[in-house]
């Protein structure tokens, strides 16, 4: 029987397991689908050695960044974001290689392209700064929309919630967030952005799924924006991860 399975810390709210090991199930697939909730990253090599029919992973907070000095070899793509959320494990004549990959930027790029007006659409804010904002800003880039990063702390190339003015809030009209602000149980907080300089030209996109309408989309839909929770992004990099495996 073949292994797939998740690594991170903690892993209570999984999306991953119920979903492949129904498919599994639903599909006729000799397969399983488990949780490795490792608390330390050089526990990785372990979980590999020790699960010699394990063909590959998905990899969540914190671990998107941390796993790549572990890995053989990056898709350009994820070489260029700097995060990695599925592993192809190859075992050949006794040898393993670990391939990285990242299917949130699939997922992403295809879950927001239909909403995408070309005229309307050419700024974005980035709302965070960690593996999920990357695969945003390379998403849109391949898109033809400019990301700039948002962090409440200063850093080169990025801006800070309290320098988000009007002329910027106008001229992003895309705003990603790419935080766990406002994901359950937090759902009564929402990224510290002026929601008053928002408006029907406005998309805002929140990767979070879990409520279905973030206090982000409520107080966006309020002054007449667009908008998108995470859970089709969530779906397809799930099947996009599952042809990184059997490709």
């Amino acid at each position: 029987m073949k292994k797939y399975g998740l690594i991170g810390y903690p892993l209570k709210h999984s999306f991953s397991i119920g979903y492949f090991n129904e498919k599994f199930k639903s599909e006729g697939i000799d397969a399983e689908y488990v949780n490795f909730e490792i608390p330390d990253i050089k526990d990785f090599l372990m979980i590999i050695s020790e699960n010699p029919d394990l063909c590959g992973l998905n990899v969540t907070i914190p671990y998107k960044e941390q796993i790549i000095p572990y890995l053989d070899e990056l898709d350009k793509d994820t070489e260029a974001i700097g995060a990695v959320n599925v592993i192809k494990i190859i075992r050949q004549k006794g040898k393993v290689k670990l391939v990285g990959y990242n299917s949130d930027i699939i997922g992403f790029s295809q879950s927001i392209e239909p909403f995408i007006v070309k005229d309307k659409h050419k700024k974005a804010l980035i709302l965070g700064a960690g593996g999920a904002s990357k695969a945003v800003f390379h998403g849109l880039k391949n898109l033809g929309v400019e990301g700039v990063y948002v962090s409440r702390a200063k850093q080169p190339g990025m801006l800070t919630y309290d320098e988000l003015t009007p002329e910027i809030m106008a001229e992003h009209t895309i705003i990603v967030n790419a935080t766990p602000v406002g994901m359950f149980p937090d759902e009564d907080n929402c990224p510290n952005i002026p929601y008053e300089q928002l408006t029907h030209k406005h998309l805002l996109y929140d990767l979070i799924y879990n409520p279905d309408t973030t206090l982000f989309m409520k107080k966006g839909a309020e002054m007449g924006a667009k908008t998108k929770n995470g859970l089709e992004m969530l779906l397809l990099q799930a099947f996009a991860g599952w042809e990184i495996w059997n490709k």
